[in-house]
């Protein structure tokens, strides 16, 4: 019952945007405007759990099957999709973390949920970003940048 709690199941792949970019987007009060990768992943493995005082971080990460988290996890996770699962379920475990990421199962549910939730970060396909959420720079580089490092 914890991985479906986590929101872990399995899911079918998802076509969306092969090759682009993801944007790592949270709502414009976030006080951040730009992460080195080492916070981005410090942010995603739930080690950096507040973005100030009060506004904690809420991760949303995408099911299983879709291009972006596989991006992710192999990027800012560095780990395999059995890998994450295991993780977060030692984290929450030894009380870590409250509870591991929520999942959102696609680009415009993420967007929803992070426009509507006070400290929520999430990843997407970078020209579905829609309007009025802020996409943080990676050290320094916005998506399309020749050196972004989420393709």
């Amino acid at each position: 019952m914890l991985l479906g709690a986590l929101g872990l199941g399995s899911v079918a792949a998802s076509g969306e945007a092969q090759g682009a970019d993801i944007a790592i987007v949270v709502r414009p009060d976030v006080p951040v405007e730009n992460l080195t990768f080492a916070e981005v992943r410090r942010l995603f493995l739930g080690d950096r759990q507040f973005w100030t005082s009060n506004v904690r971080v809420t991760l949303l990460v995408r099911a299983p099957g879709a291009r972006e988290r596989d991006v992710v996890l192999k990027t800012i996770y560095q780990m395999s999709e059995a890998q994450f699962r295991q993780y977060w379920i030692a984290k929450v475990f030894r009380a870590e973390a409250a509870a591991g990421p929520r999942i959102v199962y696609s680009n415009e549910m993420a967007g929803e949920l992070v426009s509507g939730m006070p400290g929520a970060v999430a990843f997407m396909v970078a020209d579905q970003v829609p309007k009025g959420l802020k996409v943080l720079k990676i050290n320094g580089l916005l998506p399309g940048a020749k050196d972004y490092p989420l393709r």
